[in-house]
Parts: C-alpha cells; structure tokens; sequence
C-alpha cells in the first residue's frame, strides 16, 4: 500500500474544551487534551474513525500496529492486563486487549503558537482535502458549555480499607523476605451514572477545573474512558529520534495554605524512602528502554524533579535512549509495557505479586496511546482514569488508585495516599 497523502490547514486559536463540547455526540470522539503547561504542549480532537480494531485476548496484540494502515493518526488503549497476563497467568480479561482507531481527520492544538492545525489523511489529495475540511467544520461547531453536576450518585469501594492495609502489610512482609523490591498496590471504587448521565461529563468536570498533561476522553461503542493522567508512559519524536519516559513516584497532597503546600513539596524532596522508591523505577525503565535504543544511548536526564498539580505534588524523573533503527512503535511499546512505575521491581514479580491482591485492572494503569502525523509516539499512563461500559440505557463505572509499596512502608499512610490520589476523579464524579 503506498504511504497516505496528508493536507493540513493552519487556523486561529479555538479553545479545545469547546471543540470538544461541540462533538460531544459524534461516534468514536478522542480529545487529548493537555493543559497546556509543563511537559504537556499540544492537545488533539478527532471523531468519525473509518477504521477501527478491537483485539479482545492475544499476547502479541501490539502486532496490530504493524498494519501498514495503523502507522499514522492511530489512537489505542491497552489495557494493564494484556502485559501482565505473561507473568501472571491466564486471567479472565475486563476490557481488551488492545482497542486501535484510526482517524482520517485531526485537529492538533499548539498551545505554544494558539494555533489550530486542521489535518486530512486520504488516498490521494482530494480524498486528503475532504477530511482536512471535514475537520476545520468541528472548529465552527465549537460550543461553550457550563460545568455539569456530578453524574454520579455512589462512590463505592470494592473492598475495606482493612484489606487494603493488610495487603500492604504482605507485600512488605515478601520484601523484606527478598521476594521483590517495589510493587505497585491499588484499591477500586465503582458506581453507577445516573439516567442520562455520561462519561464526557465527568470528563467536562475535570478538564474544566483539574487539567492534566495528558487528559482524556475517548469513546468508541459501549466504552469509555475519561483520564486526567499527569504521567508519560513513552514520547517518541521522530524529528529528533529520541524515545523518552517520565516516571512518577513520589506523591504528596496539596495544602491551601502556601507556607504549609511549600513545607509538603520540601518534605517529598528530602524523602530518603521517596527517592528510593523513584531510583528503583528509573533503573527498571532504563533496562526497558535499553531493550530497543542503541548500546549507550540510555540517559537519567533528570532525577526527582518536582511537578506540582491541582491536588498533588509528585517527583518526577527522566529517562530517554536513541532508538535502533529498525525499531517500531509496536517493539517499543511491546518491550515496555506496562509502565514500570505502576507495576515495581522486578517487574514481573511485581505483577505476579499484584495479581494476588486485586482483581484484573482493565484499563487503569495500561496506555492510551497516539501514533501522530509525524509518525511519532505518544503514550500516557492511566493513571487518575475512569473506564465506563454501557449496558442499555446506563454507564457503569471503575476508578482505582494506587501506591508504591517498599520495605519501609506504612499501611495506613499508603491508604491515606490513595485517597488523595482519587480525590480528584471523586470530585468529578460525585461531586465531594
């Protein structure tokens, strides 16, 4: 098949949140939607794919990728139980595998230049120029929209604070045996929208008030999910021919008051067990990186930076390689997946060991994930993320949040660190 013709047409700015609004009811509408600041530069909105590839189970479900047809403007979701099936075993799936959509029309949004960049894909140039119309339309259809009361009527978690605590308990308990180093433990809340409730209001409420780097909503079906991820899993720029990851370990919450906040980011950043907690999912992803990049090529190019958000404080470190040259999106993602900040060290002992303490994850903590015009990679961890299935007239709902667990934790802090993790996404949700 010969490469596609891409058309592009450069317009004013136009906030993307109203795009958004607009085509809040057209089928298999994705808006990756940054905030703007930090590390987060460009948002993208597309709907109406034409091709779209649900894999349900299949352990080389990145395979997919290599579909000469799904190189550019791809957008997929793979779950956190499709990487971890290898280490743990054959586990009832809760979502795909691997969900692929690929979009004839984007809109990206350079937050840098306020400007909209309208992009066709066809065939040929005409094909190419109808799309690239088609989405300088959405831009017209803008709309402003208020903040929708929460959707939701029941926050309610699938199992006891008490489980949550004894599970960290065990897992310090293997650590100190020698068994692993770190895993990532998360507990699960669930719920129900009310009639005539749906995900992209959750969404609105969040983007509104709470934007991330990598927030999201994508709807393809009877699924959604709605994220307000501030983490990188993988970036890819072609241009510059560097792959780098951003992982995030290290968590405390927001205070109002600006001396006690600013006292809260110095005790993360003097934290002996934070620091260690993030130099351990360094290492692990400088190994999964070394994978597919060129010998020598992997650098730490930051250590415990600091990232603060609306409700957290985080430490977050940088690692980036040079790609081999005949390295593919599908190897790198199939050589990294899942994000090693949320499953530990060593990693698949981690996840054996998080398959004995919680149901399958879904979506949580697996990649949303953007193949871009340029042929460059974007990939979030989904992490402060919400999936939503449809079963007739009503949404159903799942969230969870996680901690890193090491030798020295403390089950109650632990707890207490998942509670302000999904603070947010409570808020949006039912609305305290």
């Amino acid at each position: 098949m010969s490469s596609p013709i891409q058309v592009e047409t450069v317009h004013a700015w136009v906030e993307p949140r109203a795009v958004a609004c607009g085509l809040r009811a057209h089928p298999g509408l994705v808006c990756l939607l940054s905030d703007g600041e930090q590390k987060g530069r460009q948002s993208w909105i597309g709907a109406g794919p034409d091709r779209i590839q649900v894999i349900e189970t299949d352990d080389g479900a990145f395979n997919a990728l290599k579909d000469s047809e799904m190189h550019h403007h791809v957008v997929g979701l793979a779950s956190y139980d499709s990487g971890a099936r290898a280490a743990t075993g054959a586990r009832e799936p809760v979502w795909p595998d691997l969900m692929l959509a690929r979009y004839a029309a984007l809109l990206r949004f350079d937050h840098d230049r306020q400007q909209v960049v309208a992009i066709g894909l066809g065939s040929d140039a005409e094909s190419a120029r109808v799309e690239c119309d088609r989405a300088l339309q959405w831009l017209r259809m803008a709309e402003e929209a208020g903040t929708p009361v929460a959707p939701s009527e029941a926050f309610v978690a699938e199992t006891s604070d008490q489980t949550y605590c004894d599970a960290v308990a065990d897992v310090v308990a293997r650590i100190g045996a020698g068994e692993l180093f770190q895993a990532n433990i998360a507990r699960a809340w669930t719920g129900t929208l009310r009639p005539l409730g749906d995900p992209f209001d959750v969404f609105l409420r969040l983007a509104r008030t709470r934007g991330a780097p990598y927030a999201a909503f994508w709807q393809i079906g009877d699924r959604a999910i709605v994220s307000n991820s501030p983490e990188l899993f993988l970036s890819w720029d072609r241009a510059l021919n560097r792959i780098e990851t951003r992982p995030i370990k290290g968590t405390r919450g927001r205070d109002p008051d600006p001396q006690r906040d600013r006292a809260l980011i110095d005790d993360l950043v003097a934290s002996a067990k934070d620091q260690a907690e993030n130099l351990m999912i360094v290492d692990l992803m400088r190994n999964d990186l070394a994978r597919v990049c060129l010998p020598g090529s992997v650098t730490v190019d930051a250590l415990f930076a600091v990232e603060t958000h609306p409700t957290v404080h985080h430490l977050v470190s940088t690692v980036s390689g040079t790609p081999r040259p005949e390295t593919t999106p599908a190897e790198l993602l199939a050589a990294t997946f899942p994000p090693g900040s949320i499953t530990g060290a060593p990693k698949h002992q981690a996840m054996r060991v998080i398959a004995q303490h919680e149901a399958p994850r879904g979506p949580w903590c697996g990649s949303l994930f953007l193949l871009d015009d340029a042929g460059g990679l974007t990939a979030s961890v989904l992490i402060r993320t919400a999936s939503f299935e449809r079963a007739g007239a009503h949404w159903s709902w799942r969230t969870l949040a996680g901690a890193g667990i090491v030798a020295d934790s403390d089950p109650l802090l632990e707890l207490a660190e998942t509670e302000v993790k999904i603070r947010a996404l409570r808020e949006a949700l039912v609305g305290t």
